[in-house]
């Protein structure tokens, strides 16, 4: 009728991936400046503030596929 077994997998996996992704953000900015690494753009004139984190996600988009691509095989 229905597999367990393979949800139970799957709920694991997720469990697995989402305790990374939190010690990740509790324990990330001491070891990677992530926000402040150099190609983020940060423009102040004034009362004006403009962010873009751009090295910072293509980082973080570069550690997530390689993770993925890993927990696919």
């Amino acid at each position: 009728m229905f597999d367990t077994s393979a949800i139970g997998r799957l709920l694991v996996t997720m469990g697995i991936f989402l305790t990374v992704i939190g010690l990740f953000l509790l324990f990330g900015g001491r070891f990677l400046p992530l926000g402040r690494l150099p190609g983020d753009i940060a423009i102040r004139k004034g009362n004006f503030a403009f962010y873009f984190p751009l090295a910072s996600s293509i980082l973080i988009s570069l550690i997530l596929t390689l993770l993925l691509r890993l927990l696919r095989r």
